[in-house]
């Protein structure tokens, strides 16, 4: 099991029947309107150990405090919360954050994110709908405060738009994973058996074989049609020679009974 999305009721059940080795399975978990208690999200803990992406979207939470320690997490969606402060604790419990999405919380100024500064992983953060975005030189300002940031609500400093502001930056943790897994088929086909190029160039071989074989029997199918022709011109010759003497011996027939008719 790597992804498990869950509603209110289903989350309450897949909780209760996962075991401990299904929860460190776990890599992607959604728990989006899973309303949670004081803050806290029942059954979400640090036994998910190898979660990347946890999105935890208007739940009611208030705070991040509660958030379990999550080492592996890349990725965490907070957007449509009461979020309004506390969130220097994400530098301890999510230290290879890359992405963070708080749009839809109650973040005013920017003194409530500069804690995020702590986490120099982080590439892509998200306040659409936050009252800091009202500020004067929101932008400008956020980047200075934050310059290890790529993003800011989906553009960069130059205002281009990121390829994919939400699945970018996660992806990237993953490419290494696929990256491995390249490397390995390319070793396997280095290792491949000397046999197998042997039977290649066998094969080139009869292939070559094949199409001499092809070319062989196209030259002597066009020297039998040759033949054919010539034999039929020497045999038309033929024919209209001895109508010629046919012709021939008519009229010396015909030339010796006028003869005897004078006679």
């Amino acid at each position: 099991m790597e992804n498990l999305s869950c509603d209110v009721l289903a989350w309450r059940a897949e909780r209760e029947r996962m075991s401990e080795r299904g929860r460190r399975e776990v890599k992607e978990l959604v728990l989006d309107n899973c309303r949670s208690n004081e803050g806290k999200i029942e059954g979400l803990t640090d036994e998910f150990e190898e979660l990347e992406f946890l999105s935890t979207i208007n739940v009611g939470l208030t705070t991040v405090s509660h958030l379990p320690r999550l080492n592996k997490l890349k990725k965490l969606e907070l957007s449509d919360n009461r979020i309004s402060g506390g969130l220097e604790v994400l530098a301890a419990k999510c230290p290879n954050l890359t992405h963070l999405n708080l749009s839809g919380n109650k973040i005013k100024d920017l003194s409530t994110i500069e804690p995020l500064k702590e986490l120099a992983t982080l590439k892509s953060l998200d306040l659409f709908n936050c009252e800091v975005t009202n500020l004067n030189e929101y932008r400008d300002n956020v980047f200075k405060l934050l310059p290890q940031l790529t993003y800011l609500d989906g553009y960069d400093k130059d205002d281009k738009e990121a390829p994919d502001s939400d699945a970018e930056v996660y992806a990237e943790g993953l490419d290494d994973d696929e990256d491995d897994d390249e490397d390995d088929e390319e070793e396997y086909d280095e290792d491949a058996a000397p046999g197998d190029e042997e039977e290649e160039e066998g094969e080139d071989d009869d292939e070559e074989e094949n199409e001499e074989g092809e070319e062989e029997e196209e030259v002597s199918g066009e020297e039998e049609e040759e033949e054919d022709l010539n034999d039929k011109e020497a045999d038309d010759e033929d024919d209209e020679e001895e109508v010629e003497q046919g012709q021939k011996r008519k009229r010396e027939l015909d030339e010796e009974g006028e003869e005897d008719e004078d006679d």
